[in-house]
């Protein structure tokens, strides 16, 4: 297993697209804003990636072009999760082939498994990889939740699944896994709102939508918190909180997107259906979100 605390604020990357297809140039420039920014680690091809309508092909280039992009200077964590185990075993067979640091592994969507099926899924992974395995529960997305009690026997029995992103809203769930395992679970915030509060309760970080846009502000939150300064970590919170409700008032990742267009991050807020443009009046509350975060 390679050495990577995993830990901190980890950037889920957007996808930037123009003419219909992957824009690498663009691509490059986000990720040299991460490194700049400080960042921790980057995700390519996750929810935030748009990894539901990418081909597999473009799935496997935007992972190879990350890792390129990132030239070792920041862990480069692989979204390969599918609803079709076999598929998540190959993207991340070929993940870590071409220099992956570690995967993130979503709950199986839409045929919503039982919580055996779960722990089956996740087992056939993690028997084909030594790369550090992310788990990753989002049951609003996925319709189905990862049960502590599975995250528990896979911690058990496989010594590279040790970490989780949790993206179910409930803090509750940090003090369910940090009471069930300990220091031998690293939690990681899947929502850039509730990230003071799930460190507050003993996360180790978070996997972020709002760093694609501000890499600095939220690693510095976030350090902050590591740090045991939490009046410092909750005064930046507060000032960033309305930027990380304006970057969901559409389904993600369509605002977070056009907030990098409109910070000219990247050259296009194009996303592919049945993601849409914002609409207008939702885009003027982001970019006033924006403007007045980034003065």
């Amino acid at each position: 297993m390679k050495p990577r605390t995993l830990t901190g604020a980890i950037t889920a990357l957007a996808t930037p697209f123009r003419g219909k297809a992957v824009s690498f140039a663009d691509l490059k420039k986000l990720v040299d804003h991460q490194v700049r920014g400080g960042i921790d680690g980057v995700v390519p091809v996750g929810t935030t990636g748009e990894s539901p309508t990418l081909s597999n092909e473009e799935h496997m280039d935007v992972i190879r072009a990350t890792i390129e992009f990132a030239r070792g200077r920041v862990p480069v964590i692989a979204g390969t999760g599918s609803n079709s185990t076999t598929e998540a075993l190959e993207l991340t067979r070929m993940s870590d082939e071409a220099g992956a640091d570690a995967v993130l592994v979503v709950a199986p969507y839409y045929n919503k498994p039982s919580q055996e099926g779960l722990f089956r899924h996740y087992s056939a992974i993690a028997e084909a990889t030594d790369l550090p395995i992310i788990l990753y529960s989002v049951p609003s997305r996925c319709g189905v939740e990862i049960g502590v009690p599975v995250v528990e026997r896979l911690r058990s029995r496989y010594p590279n699944v040790r970490w989780i992103k949790e993206a179910g809203g409930s803090v509750d769930r940090v003090d369910q896994l940090k009471r069930a395992m300990g220091d031998d679970i690293v939690v990681l915030s899947g929502d850039d709102a509730l990230t003071l509060a799930f460190m507050a309760s003993g996360a180790e970080g978070v996997i972020s939508v709002a760093s694609n846009l501000v890499p600095r502000d939220v690693t510095r939150m976030v350090r902050l918190m590591q740090e045991g300064d939490f009046s410092g970590a909750l005064r930046l919170h507060r000032r960033l909180y309305p930027l990380f409700k304006a970057l969901f008032i559409e389904p993600s990742p369509v605002p977070v997107k056009a907030a990098l267009a409109l910070a000219r991050i990247i050259g296009s807020d194009e996303v592919r259906l049945p993601l849409c443009r914002m609409e207008p009046a939702n885009r003027a509350v982001l970019a006033k979100a924006v403007s007045a975060f980034r003065r």
